[in-house]
């Protein structure tokens, strides 16, 4: 089970306005279509989201959206203040290692991200962690 810093996720009221700062101050150019998630619309998170990236690792700046959690019926709600991203190639091994450490998490599977299996928990100060797998 091997992890790769994937993403960072900037929450945000104002997508616009923290896009444009992404591009002009920190000079990251827009992801390329075939590199960004399948944006799955209608299964819960529907809000505005761009993508930069500086190479190796892509900034997801998503629209902020209090409610997320409580509509797809998780405890972990990862656009409340944003979460950083690690990719796995084996999901479910690591939800076996979260389970064995005591460590509970959201299973959002394929709800923001089609091609996705997606899990989401906190580390010990409360920030929000994702582990994705890609589809095979």
């Amino acid at each position: 089970m091997k992890l790769t810093l994937h993403h960072v996720n900037v929450a945000t009221d104002n997508v616009e306005r923290m896009d444009t700062f992404y591009a002009d101050v920190l000079g990251l150019p827009e992801e390329e279509a075939e590199n960004r998630p399948k944006r799955e619309m209608n299964k819960g998170f529907d809000g505005a989201v761009t993508f930069r990236h500086d190479g190796d690792t892509q900034f997801h700046l998503a629209q902020k959206d209090m409610e997320l959690g409580i509509r797809t019926g998780n405890f972990v709600n990862p656009l409340h203040q944003g979460h950083i991203a690690f990719r796995t190639d084996d999901i479910e091994a690591f939800k076996r290692h979260l389970e064995a450490k005591k460590i509970p998490y959201s299973d959002y599977g394929h709800v923001a991200a089609a091609e996705w299996h997606q899990i989401f928990f906190y580390d010990p100060d409360g920030n929000v962690i994702e582990v994705h797998q890609v589809k095979e």
